[in-house]
């Protein structure tokens, strides 16, 4: 007896050692601030990324007895499981000593463009992202804030004053309860890209999770259907009603029944929106005719100029800085290349100034405005055992600047067909952070693509407050405080 006791006691000791997760956080030694975006390798090509607030979590399912811990400027440093125990849980990286007047004895330093060119010419020879298997970790953190939200009924002989009072004081409060409200969302998930080529790739996803307050949604489509829920309320309930905005009918029978809010029980999604993004953002850290990348290395495009020279993995690295030299060139950030091999090893991008992505301007005509405002982002590159470089870590911000003024008309399903004007004016900017960590990534043959049977739907569970258990002893990006807090005020 003592001796099965024994050995179920070592079986959950052993359990919980190896499969536990490590979080620690990286800092400088001299200003004491957190490193974002440091990679910590667990092994030859496994590990994870330092996130925003220099914090990392590692999976111990598998022993991990040693931490490399590498950022561009910084030292390299090697630590053990005990000794980050002992350090608190905290890496502390010094400032890398640069030596380049060792490197460059005669003042014939490279000229940035002679550089481009040279990772123009190596590309092929350094990359090769096709017919790749990437086991990923997806996050999406969607933000909404209001700047104007406003609603208002109109007069109608067929209203009491009391009941259009009453319907616009209750308005208003709705007004003020979504213009107060942290609206944010977060979806993660874990998966698998099969990726074949530019054009083509198929997603599984085993593991789906999202963050979500329904009471405080806010797509403007349940902004909407909340504000017609009121004005159904006070008038005349018995009947059903046509809704028109502008030219346009949206509903042949709609009634205050009909709008009663039922929350969703969310099971499962489908999975085309999902890999379509994950594919463009896979496609974004990838060299193509007309790709991304292929648009910020085009030298008739963008100016080029060396703003720094640094060692990172005790590799030499040009830092470059571009900026759009022609109209059409929307971006400016920086590159950084590897000596040797003239490889990107990450890249750092954002609308140059003056700049903007898609833009409509209907305001007075139709009561829409729509600019997408920002557009950045960060590619973190991983040099493999063939000395050909893979993803590591994709992170896409996007935002835009929205306003919608929309006038709607419930019309009574009835003989004297009466209409209740209803005026919606929204105004306020909206803001996606899509980050991808790429674990690890294996060959795979057309063949074996082709046979490969794409998942329709994925599984999802949705939570109103932030649980360290849902993801808990899994490899992902370690989430911000703002997660971590969500639902937890």
């Amino acid at each position: 007896m003592r001796k099965t006791t024994l050995l179920i006691f070592t079986y959950f000791y052993l359990s919980f050692t190896f499969c536990q997760s490590v979080t620690g956080k990286i800092i400088d030694k001299a200003t004491n601030t957190p490193i974002k975006y440091a990679s910590v390798q667990t092994g030859d090509f496994t590990g994870v990324i330092s996130n925003e607030e220099g914090y990392f979590s590692i999976n111990q399912e598998n022993p991990i007895q040693i931490l490399l811990i590498s950022c561009l400027g910084y030292q390299s440093q090697s630590i053990t499981l005990d000794a980050l125990e002992q350090a608190n849980y905290t890496v502390t990286l010094e400032e890398a000593i640069n030596e380049l007047s060792e490197v460059y004895i005669t003042n014939n330093k490279p000229n940035a463009d002679s550089i481009i060119t040279k990772v123009i010419a190596n590309k092929n020879k350094n990359y090769n992202f096709n017919l790749k298997a990437y086991n990923i970790f997806s996050r999406r953190t969607d933000h909404v804030k209001f700047k104007n939200l406003g609603f208002e009924i109109e007069k109608a002989t067929h209203v009491s004053s009391k009941n259009r009072a009453a319907a616009n004081k209750k308005l208003s409060e709705l007004s003020s309860q979504i213009r107060k409200s942290n609206m944010v969302s977060f979806l993660d998930f874990k998966g698998t890209l099969f990726y074949s080529n530019q054009d083509s790739s198929k997603l599984q996803v085993n593991k789906a999770t999202k963050l979500l307050d329904y009471d405080n949604d806010f797509s403007i489509e349940d902004i909407q259907e909340k504000a017609q829920h009121i004005v159904l309320k006070y008038l005349d309930t018995s009947l059903t009603y046509k809704l028109k905005t502008g030219i346009f009918k949206i509903e042949d029978s709609l009634s205050l029944k009909q709008t009663q809010r039922k929350k969703r029980q969310e099971s499962e999604y489908k999975l085309g929106n999902l890999r379509t993004r994950t594919h463009k953002l896979t496609s974004n850290a990838h060299y193509y005719n007309e790709s991304f990348l292929n648009k910020i290395l085009d030298l008739n495009l963008y100016n080029y100029e060396i703003e720094d020279i640094n060692f990172h993995n005790e590799q030499l690295t040009y830092v470059i800085k571009f900026t759009p030299r022609k109209g059409k060139a929307k971006y400016q950030g920086k590159l950084y290349v590897i000596d040797d091999a003239f490889a990107i090893s990450r890249i750092d991008f954002t609308y140059g100034e003056n700049k903007h992505g898609q833009k409509i301007n209907l305001k007075f005509l139709l009561g829409i405005k729509y600019e997408m405002n920002t557009d950045k982002g960060i590619i973190i590159y991983q040099k493999q055992d063939n000395q050909q470089y893979i993803p590591k870590y994709i992170k896409h911000t996007t935002g835009s600047y929205f306003y919608i003024n929309r006038d709607i008309k419930f019309i009574e399903n009835s003989e004297a067909k009466n209409k209740t004007g209803f005026n919606i004016t929204i105004e306020g900017q909206n803001r996606t952070k899509e980050e991808l960590l790429f674990n690890s990534e294996s060959r795979i043959t057309e063949a074996f693509f082709k046979q490969i049977k794409q998942q329709k739907d994925y599984p999802l569970k949705s939570y109103n407050k932030f649980e360290k258990s849902i993801w808990q002893n899994e490899q992902t990006l370690e989430p911000l405080e703002e997660m971590k807090s969500f639902g937890n005020d």
